[in-house]
């Protein structure tokens, strides 16, 4: 199943993520299918591909919870 979750990057104490389309048998650090967009915590600056995002939707990616309280 593919599935658009965050994966971590950034520093210890200073977390920030990136909103990818990945396969869900791999994990989060693994290559991903895609890069949507990113999303920083600290400063809830969130950054998204709307399109991309639909498109993948509508092939049968599905959203993690995470994902979706951004989206």
């Amino acid at each position: 199943m593919v599935k658009i979750r965050l994966a971590r990057i950034g520093r210890t104490h200073a977390p920030a993520y990136r909103i990818v389309v990945s396969d869900s048998r791999r994990t989060p650090h693994a290559e991903s299918l895609a890069q949507l967009g990113s999303y920083d915590p600290i400063s809830g600056a969130c950054s998204i591909d709307e399109e991309e995002v639909l498109k993948w939707l509508n092939n049968g990616a599905v959203a993690s919870d995470s994902v979706k309280t951004l989206l």
